[in-house]
């Protein structure tokens, strides 16, 4: 292209899904026309890095924003706390009694709530609602205790019912013990879902080799490793669950929502070191129902069962109800609510009944004939 002085060249126009033009060698600069081939290669250069630079600075605020977010949920999740969820109809009418929810193993705090949630229909018509959000530090009984007498003095409760899911029926009861014997505060009643009563009630006993023995021996399990162990043990219990809950499950675990690998490992630890015998007779007159499924591939239904039953027998009212239909058949009450729903509210009306309704004042003539106020 010939190229005139005191005059810019007219550009080709430039495609941009063509590959760039080689750009020109050091010593062709010196030749003017050698900058028409420069200006194209310029442009694209120039449109193509803005865009990099602008993908490269959304991906780095994202990652920035998640890094943020992980801290400050890490943070948060340092302490035990009781989780309070809002409930219109159970805050006006039974301000004094309370339902606590122990959550089971690699339970987030968040799924802790969505199980209340899913639960709320039959739990508010006794108390209020809240669940044990465990620190990522480790299980700590003490803290644990510490923290439920808190919210019994801070709400001023008078009743205390208590949902064990999965082993948190095991820190039920042992929390339960505890609140009677240093404070003198008697738990009205303790639901059992699916709680195995001895490490023994757990099926796959290898499990224990894999968490409980690398943890007392020093070993931590970090968190990024803990993905293909996730999707593995619910791949391998897929028969429990539909594949939308193996991936949200698994997902959660990934999730900065998700309990530490450190609160996992001392959860496991808890199960293979719990004594039920060391708290039978000490939970005083609590009443106990246990929930379960014959179909449970997790805990074994028929001698967890059992094991309650046989020690806590002046508290065992209701052993025999089964959530059999529920999937996964192990503690699933957020994914199975229309299950387990009925069976709460017939705990509660057969061990917890509400008392009477006062009926309304009336006159008796000397007919015989009864006049109630319209």
């Amino acid at each position: 292209m010939d190229v005139q002085v005191g005059k810019l060249p007219v550009l080709p126009e430039v495609n941009e899904n063509l590959p760039l033009p080689a750009p020109p060698e050091p010593e062709d600069l010196e030749d003017p026309g050698s900058w028409a081939r420069i200006l194209p290669f310029a442009a694209r250069l120039k449109k193509t890095s803005r865009r990099n630079f602008l993908i490269t600075a959304g991906a780095s605020a994202a990652l920035a924003g998640d890094m943020l977010f992980t801290r400050r949920v890490q943070a948060e999740r340092r302490a035990t706390k009781i989780l309070r969820v809002p409930d219109p109809f159970s805050d006006l009418y039974f301000p004094k009694a309370s339902w606590i929810l122990f959550p089971g193993y690699k339970t987030s705090w968040d799924e802790a709530q969505w199980i209340l949630n899913s639960l709320r229909p039959a739990l508010h018509q006794r108390g209020r609602l809240a669940a044990v959000g465990y620190s990522n530090l480790g299980l700590d009984v003490d803290e644990i205790v510490r923290e439920v007498i808190l919210h019994v003095r801070e709400l001023e409760l008078e009743k205390l019912y208590f949902y064990g899911h999965s082993f948190g029926g095991m820190l039920a009861t042992q929390v339960a013990a505890r609140l009677l014997e240093l404070h003198g505060v008697e738990t009205q009643l303790i639901v059992l879902d699916s709680s195995p009563y001895s490490r023994y009630d757990v099926l796959d006993q290898s499990w224990f080799d894999g968490v409980v023995f690398l943890y007392e021996n020093g070993f931590r399990i970090p968190s990024v490793l803990r993905g293909s162990y996730e999707l593995g043990e619910r791949v391998v219990h897929k028969d429990e669950r539909a594949w939308r809950q193996i991936l949200d499950q698994s997902l959660e675990q990934l999730s900065p929502i998700a309990p530490s690998s450190v609160l996992i490992q001392t959860e496991s630890a808890y199960i293979y070191h719990f004594d039920g015998l060391r708290f039978a007779g000490k939970i005083g007159g609590t009443q106990m129902a246990f929930l379960g499924n014959p179909q449970d591939g997790t805990v074994d239904y028929v001698s967890a069962r059992e094991g309650w039953t046989k020690v806590f027998a002046a508290n065992m009212k209701l052993p025999v109800l089964s959530t059999e239909g529920a999937r996964p058949a192990h503690a699933s009450p957020q994914w199975s609510a229309d299950i387990y729903r009925p069976l709460l509210e017939r705990v509660q009306n057969e061990l917890q009944p509400l008392p009477p309704t006062p009926e309304e004042p009336s006159f008796k003539e000397p007919s015989g004939r009864i006049i109630r106020p319209a």
